[in-house]
């Protein structure tokens, strides 16, 4: 199982469809360009872990991790990701592994059996198995047990080979999406089929951000056949082949399965984003555009530009009264993808200007769209704790824009800080996405409590400058 692993890694590191691969020499592309991780990492985002969120959205689908049960406890609701209806993808599920089972060779029993187990007790579309460093060391063949699995339950077991020392979390997500290809998509016809289907990758539906997507395309008449994987359902993604164009919402993810796509069944796809007004417009635009070039009514495009023009006008309109607080404000924006890019020009469009941005897990093409949308584009890779935090005390921005693993640093240099990563609980895609984050920016720039814990405790001051009687001699 092990060559197996090896060589689907090998073909992930050879993505035709990724450009920083394509411009890498043959023996640099051997190299691959997963950075490896200490083992136990889990938290750190491994190989594991980021196949599990990259599928975890599959809302009624079963989540069953063949590994010991730190690998489950890590990585369980690792992501803010809602759904409209079944809830059984927030089950825990693992076989927990001991160093009994480990030791009498235990594994693919335990694995049968805890299948069957949540097949009888969920009756689930699908089981999702993953692979960790344990099972994947002392050989399980896990392909074999689902395959005798869905043989004799009648339900697909999915193995998804993503063991943590295989690399990073952004091969994990790789691994995720070649297993919704080698075993899901293309398994399943839909019932009905629209000139204007279309399918999302890379959307994970985080905090609800899907729901204010889809009433716009709704409006247009176009019908997300498949959101790959937010608030998705497994015989949604399964029948995801007969979609007419695929909209790649963050390349580093699931551009081996968007080229896929388009080579076996001749679906083309585009990068686009759903953060900012103007980023949403140009994807609504690109998704008319190609849909009428694969036989969607020529009305589409007067639709979308009148919904874009009805939507730009209400979104600023609301927005308005937000700008005089962040006219100027200066932004750190900590992240990385296709927000690396997406979220400087969301912000630029508030009036904000941006000190600094990171480019950790950015392609080449998110870093041309950089240069491209600021005037003196400063991109960092990661940046210390330390040096973030001096940078902060300094006074060099107004507002630190990041995940959660740097909070504390802008909280201990008394700056604001505003959550933008995967662990956050609002919504900021689309229109009224643009109008949430103005509305968040501004509180967090006004909150009076910043000028208060700004202020010298009472036992800085001197004597005199906290009202105390100044003492002189006679």
């Amino acid at each position: 199982m092990a060559s197996n692993l090896n060589a689907k890694v090998a073909e992930l590191f050879n993505e035709p469809g990724c450009a920083t691969n394509r411009s890498k020499s043959e023996g640099e592309r051997k190299k691959g360009c997963a950075k490896r991780l200490t083992p136990g990492a889990a938290a750190g985002g491994c190989a594991f872990d980021g196949a599990k969120i990259a599928l975890q959205p599959i809302t009624d689908a079963v989540h069953l991790v063949h590994g010991p049960f730190a690998c489950e406890g890590n990585s369980w609701d690792g992501r803010n990701v809602a759904t409209s209806g079944p809830k059984t993808y927030r089950l825990g599920v693992t076989t927990d592994l001991s160093e009994l089972d480990i030791v009498m060779g235990n594994g693919e029993k335990r694995l049968y059996r805890a299948i069957k187990d949540v097949v009888a007790r969920y009756d689930p579309p699908a089981v999702f198995v993953y692979e960790t460093c344990v099972p994947a060391m002392i050989g399980d063949d896990i392909d074999a047990v689902c395959r005798h699995a869905a043989e004799k339950l009648g339900t697909p077991c999915i193995p998804v080979h993503a063991p943590g020392f295989a690399g990073s979390k952004n091969l994990g997500n790789k691994l995720a999406g070649a297993a919704l290809f080698d075993h899901v998509i293309g398994t399943v016809e839909p019932e009905t089929t629209t000139p204007t289907d279309i399918v999302i990758l890379g959307e994970y539906n985080l905090s609800g951000e899907l729901w204010q997507i889809r009433p716009l395309l709704e409006q247009l008449g176009i019908r997300v056949l498949a959101c790959i994987t937010g608030d998705a359902r497994y015989r949604e993604i399964a029948t995801a082949h007969r979609a007419r164009v695929t909209m790649v919402s963050c390349s580093a993810a699931l551009i081996n399965v968007a080229r896929k796509l388009e080579e076996r069944w001749g679906i083309p796809y585009f990068e686009g984003s759903f953060y900012g007004i103007s980023d949403t417009s140009t994807a609504l635009r690109t998704l008319a555009k190609l849909l009428v070039e694969r036989g969607a009514s020529e009305g589409l495009l007067a639709r979308t530009e009148a919904l874009i023009a009805e939507e730009e006008a209400r979104a600023w309109q609301r927005i308005a009264p937000y700008r005089p607080v962040l006219k100027d404000k200066r932004v750190i924006l900590y992240t990385g993808g296709v927000k690396s890019w997406s979220i400087v020009s969301a912000l630029q469009e508030a009036g904000m200007k941006i000190v600094a941005t990171s480019v950790r897990k950015s392609t080449d093409e998110d870093k041309a769209r950089i240069e491209a949308l600021m005037e003196d584009p400063h991109m960092v890779g990661s940046v210390p704790a330390r040096e973030m935090y001096a940078q902060l005390k300094r006074g060099e921005a107004d507002i630190l824009l990041s995940g959660g693993k740097t909070q504390f640093v802008a909280l201990k240099a008394k700056v604001p800080w505003l959550d933008i990563n995967q662990e956050r609980h609002q919504a900021y895609a689309g229109y009224d996405g643009m109008v949430n984050l103005v509305a968040e920016l501004a509180k967090s720039l006004s909150n009076p409590v910043w000028e208060d814990i700004r202020r010298p405790a009472p036992w800085e001051k001197g004597p005199a400058e906290a009202g105390e009687p100044a003492v002189t001699e006679a």
